[in-house]
């Protein structure tokens, strides 16, 4: 017999979901808008290390007793929950290839203590059970940088370089850059500088560096871009780090904002060179960020690598309320940088823990090695930036088989059991200050007695129903019992205030990916 809930229409039941939900109907109505869908390209380049969206990464279980030490680069980078976001907006799944876990869990603020002392970077630990996979626990941990007052940020030189070849014409690229950028100018301090550079055929000065007193003049260079021509990034992208040296603000943020729909079709042709330059320049203390728009040719892990080397942040924006979320409300941790070449490496205490898996992260994966490697890149943390990493743990104690090798007879059984006050793991972190090519490092170590919850925080509950949903929207081999409904559930009651509700959003956004997942279902 037919199901009778299959007779309504999708919108109808996406309709009741979001009326579950407390939704208004002004807010429904804005669900309703379909936005351009970006479609990921198929893109590898050896030389430079970028990932092809064909190669789906995920990490699997580590056995502690061969590889005890966990060693990652942060990731504050949040383009995949938007680009994920803009798919459900038009219906549709997004690509399990773009749903970076990492992305999703650091597009959210969390409630962790600010640093105290010289450390720019403050550390927070959680543990609990699975709620996905019984018998196993999660660790959650959590850094907080340094918030500074936006009075004082130091001066900025900004450069824009901006991708106005004719495949930025659509209204959801040149147009919505205009408007993210007139957003950012309103922001503007006396002490600020921006100039813009044009790249479309040829490369041109648009606007000199002019100082933040001037809006009306930066208002009218914004104004006055229009579309057109192919698209010469490469060659934008010199003149930019030229206007970009000559106005250097010692002690101050100097950055590109490359915006583009990452079509690059002629200038520098070789991914490696552009490479070379960008990290080049990221030594003179001139970072790189990049705002993806549109859709098409979008090269998502292209501009994701063209950041991670230019000490920048990755942002995709699809809608005005995005740009507002990265260049005005969270100006300060997207243009400015208190700590960079920030790594983690964690050792497991083989009497505690049996296996992990880090959730997440895997294109940050370092070599143990590298942790304490100064030439090494890693990632940055802006003012107020926050990174939160999941880990699935089996205890010492269990007799689960794992890592595809059957359960141990005798090793399980001759392990000593480890006590109350003994230590768990020990996290290490290792960072510069933005104008030094010198590490700092400093550690900390936990028992499950000082980090073990049995009534989790909002913190956990709210991090493990983001990567919980990951796990399903990724269809992970590893996602045991992971559902959107206990997700989203767990997500709802640690919702908190939410005063921009961005978690109300997303909770929103899995309740229509838990229709879609069933749309596809033989109800048969």
């Amino acid at each position: 017999m037919e199901c009778p809930t299959k007779t309504l229409s999708f919108f109808t039941l996406f309709a009741l979901s979001l009326a579950s939900n407390g939704c208004t109907s002004s807010e429904m109505a804005d669900y309703g808008r379909v936005y351009s869908t970006p479609q990921p390209t198929r893109h590898f380049d050896p030389e430079v290390g970028l990932t092809t969206d064909d190669d789906f990464l995920t990490n699997a279980f580590q056995n502690v007793s061969d590889h005890p030490l966990s060693t990652f680069s942060i990731d504050v980078d949040t383009a995949s929950y938007s680009m994920s976001r803009n798919f459900l907006l038009h219906d549709e799944l997004p690509p399990r290839e773009i749903v970076r876990t990492e992305e999703f869990l650091n597009y959210f603020t969390y409630d962790y203590a600010q640093p105290t002392g010289e450390s720019p970077i403050s550390t927070t630990f959680e543990m609990a059970a699975c709620p996905w996979n019984a018998g196993h626990h999660l660790l959650l941990v959590g850094l907080q940088a340094k918030d500074i007052p936006k009075e004082s940020i130091p001066a900025s030189n900004l450069v824009f370089l901006l991708d106005v070849s004719g495949s930025m014409s659509a209204r959801n690229k040149l147009p919505l850059l205009q408007d993210s950028m007139r957003l950012l100018v309103a922001e503007l301090r006396p002490q600020d500088r921006v100039a813009i550079v044009t790249y479309a055929g040829s490369a041109g000065l648009v606007l000199d560096s002019t100082p933040g007193t001037e809006k009306t003049k930066i208002l009218s260079a914004i104004n006055a871009l229009s579309s057109g021509g192919s698209t010469a990034g490469g060659e934008g992208i010199e003149l930019a780090y030229s206007v970009a040296s000559d106005y250097f603000q010692e002690d101050g943020n100097n950055r590109i904002i490359l915006a583009t729909d990452g079509d690059f079709n002629v200038g520098i042709s070789d991914d490696s060179e552009l490479v070379q330059l960008i990290a080049s320049k990221r030594e003179q203390n001139i970072f790189l960020s990049v705002l993806g728009f549109g859709n098409g040719n979008y090269r998502d892990h292209k501009m994701e690598g063209l950041a991670d080397h230019g000490n920048g942040n990755y942002t995709y924006i699809d809608s005005l309320l995005e740009a507002k979320k990265a260049l005005v409300t969270e100006f300060g941790s997207t243009m400015y940088t208190v700590a960079k070449d920030v790594k983690l490496q964690i050792e497991f205490n083989p009497a505690a823990v049996s296996a992990y898996r880090l959730i997440g992260y895997e294109n940050r994966m370092l070599e143990d090695k590298d942790f304490n490697d100064d030439r090494k890149d890693a990632g940055e943390m802006g003012s107020g930036h926050q990174v939160t990493a999941l880990y699935e743990i089996i205890p010492a104690d269990s007799l689960e088989a794992h890592g595809g090798v059957d359960a141990l007879k005798y090793q399980q059984a001759s392990m000593p059991k480890v006590a109350p006050n003994e230590e768990w793991f020990t996290l290490k972190v290792r960072y510069k200050d933005p104008h030094s090519k010198q590490s700092t490092r400093f550690e900390h170590s936990a028992t499950k007695q000082q980090i073990w919850s049995t009534s989790t925080s909002r913190n956990f509950d709210f991090a493990s129903s983001v990567a919980e949903c990951c796990l399903v929207l990724r269809d992970s081999e590893f996602k045991a019992e992971a559902s959107l409904e206990n997700a989203i559930a767990r997500g709802k009651l640690a919702k908190g205030t939410d005063l921009q509700g961005y978690r109300s959003e997303f909770l929103l956004q899995m309740e229509k990916a838990k229709l879609l997942l069933w749309s596809t279902k033989d109800l048969d």
